[in-house]
């Protein structure tokens, strides 16, 4: 039962400071997913539990041992690049068997494991081949296969599947994940693709300019972001984000997008005149009402159909949206939308100047 802990973790670069005191604490068996855009600290924090990046503040204990001092050959992780870093000359048996070998484990025993973690990756047929032999999904099989011979406490993953064309994307995710399932092994996951996050984690941190902006489920990060950063990040498209003006009217409060209006929950700490950000999803907007919150008008620019649902580029008061709809197997009924209802309680505000949500249960 191995947990990972991160406690005022920095990393510097001379005076420049690109990770700031990170706490964090993934559980046994847990698969928890760093997520962000490039340069936000996340492969460095991946390097710094690795070893492969030294620590200049905090700690990070593995196993209820903290490690700043302990070599990455003795942490008892086991990483898997983007790069693959196999070695060229060696069939699949042999880069598979590489580290066991190092380890002078018995030829037998060699022999069994490999063809073991073979079976499980779908290799067994594959093991006469050399790297050069094989598909860029076959080839990160391989270099997970390295890992899960050495039966890590730790698995750490640094943008494993980055360098995969869409379709190969998608089976491998499918793949880790049943992986992670059958060996229940402790993971970090490094990604900056927030759909990588949402299908294989079950937490996400949302890392922004080295600081932990949100740390949930990717579900809880989905609907409850705390920031419009996070709201931005997470979902696919990203949360509308548009800017409004609080007003307060005899029926609740409101927020004003030009001749728009929004409804918003009556319990938020708001006031009448404040600028904020009104946050709806695409897929929150409906085409007709349901509890009673006001139509509003939208200009229609293009309807890009996707199959099943289709996604509405319009503006709100000339702020652009989009609206995830369902073509029910057409889109021309589609064409004629003028106007789309925001439910109440699926409206997200934030603080205009901050960024910082101020609805629902996580207050103002």
């Amino acid at each position: 039962m191995t947990s990972v802990i991160l406690d005022k973790v920095a990393k510097s670069y001379g005076n420049l400071e690109v990770v700031h005191n990170i706490d964090l604490t993934i559980e046994s068996q847990e698969f928890v997913v760093l997520v962000g855009p490039s340069g936000c600290g996340k492969s460095t924090t991946l390097r710094m539990i690795a070893g492969l990046e030294e620590i200049s503040g905090g700690t990070v204990s593995i196993d209820s041992r903290v490690v700043n001092r302990v070599a990455p050959k003795d942490r008892d992780v086991a990483m898997v690049f983007q790069n693959y870093a196999l070695y060229p000359h060696l069939n699949v048996a042999n880069n598979i068997a590489f580290g066991l070998r190092i380890r002078r484990t018995p030829k037998d025993e060699i022999a069994k494991t490999v063809a073991d973690v073979a079976a499980i990756l779908g290799l067994t047929d594959y093991l006469d081949r050399r790297p050069s032999d094989l598909s860029g999904g076959q080839r990160q099989r391989v270099a997970m296969g390295r890992a899960i011979v050495r039966r890590p406490k730790v698995f750490l993953f640094d943008e494993p599947l980055s360098n995969l064309d869409a379709k190969l994307r998608t089976q491998m995710r499918a793949e880790i994940k049943q992986l992670h399932k059958r060996l229940d092994v402790t993971s970090v996951y490094v990604t900056h693709d927030q759909v990588e996050a949402m299908t294989l984690a079950d937490r996400i941190v949302v890392m922004n300019d080295g600081y932990i902006e949100q740390i949930g489920s990717p579900m809880d990060l989905f609907m409850n972001p705390v920031s419009t950063f996070v709201a931005g990040f997470i979902g696919s498209p990203p949360m509308n984000q548009m800017q409004g003006v609080v007003s307060g009217t005899p029926s609740g409060k409101q927020v004003m997008i030009g001749d728009a209006a929004f409804a918003i929950p009556d319990n938020i700490s708001v006031s009448d005149g404040q600028q904020v950000v009104v946050g709806v999803r695409p897929e929150h907007f409906s085409m007709t009402p349901d509890d009673g919150s006001p139509a509003i008008p939208i200009s229609l620019n293009l309807v890009e159909p996707l199959g099943s649902e289709a996604l509405l580029h319009a503006t709100i008061a000339g702020q652009p949206v989009i609206i995830k709809a369902e073509t029910n197997g057409d889109i021309k009924h589609l064409s004629g939308i003028s106007q789309v209802y925001a439910p109440r309680n699926l409206v997200k505000i934030f603080d205009a100047e901050s960024g910082v949500v101020i609805t629902g249960q996580h207050g103002s």
